[in-house]
């Protein structure tokens, strides 16, 4: 009539330190993965990159003209 109490087991997930394979998709073929991802989206990495490009630029040559000021 009573309930009898059952024991449970519980599962536990966990990555073994050894385990060499953890993403292997990830970094499998990666520059084709690259040259495929620049080309379907070449005009927003236009975007993104030709700003950055050009403030280095900017930087690097206002700085070399600081260098060189004092000569003139």
């Amino acid at each position: 009539m009573g309930k009898t109490p059952v024991k449970m087991r519980a599962v536990v997930y966990a990555l073994s330190p050894f385990q060499q394979k953890v993403m292997p998709g990830l970094w499998k073929d990666l520059p084709a993965k690259l040259h495929h991802k620049v080309s379907e989206n070449w005009l927003s990495a236009t975007l993104l990159l030709a700003p950055l490009i050009a403030v280095r630029m900017y930087v690097d040559n206002y700085q070399e003209k600081e260098k060189l000021a004092h000569r003139y």
